[in-house]
């Protein structure tokens, strides 16, 4: 039995289907908190690192993608530093 399995989390985004992810981690940096969560429970998969927009009193959790390009690489290292074994890379096919 694996004690680090990691916890399972749901999303339900406006208007579509709800998505479920893995929380690989979580850290604080400079007052805000962001998870890294993927699609897969082990093994490589799609990973995406979300900023926490929850304000004190919601009754749900509420985040947001970090899309920006300078907070993603600094949280991304942050990541790395904490999973020794994660190599996180950002997929350069978007077409935005």
């Amino acid at each position: 039995m694996n004690e680090n399995k990691p916890e399972k989390i749901i999303f339900q985004p406006d208007g579509d289907d709800p998505v479920e992810f893995f929380v690989l981690e979580q850290t604080k940096i400079g007052g805000a908190t962001y998870i890294l969560v993927t699609d897969f429970e082990e093994g490589d998969g799609e990973a995406l690192i979300l900023k926490d927009l929850s304000e004190e009193g919601d009754e749900e959790a509420r985040y947001m993608i970090v899309s920006d390009d300078n907070e993603l690489a600094a949280v991304a290292g942050v990541f790395e530093d904490l999973l020794e074994d994660v190599k996180l890379t950002r997929d350069t096919d978007d077409d935005t």
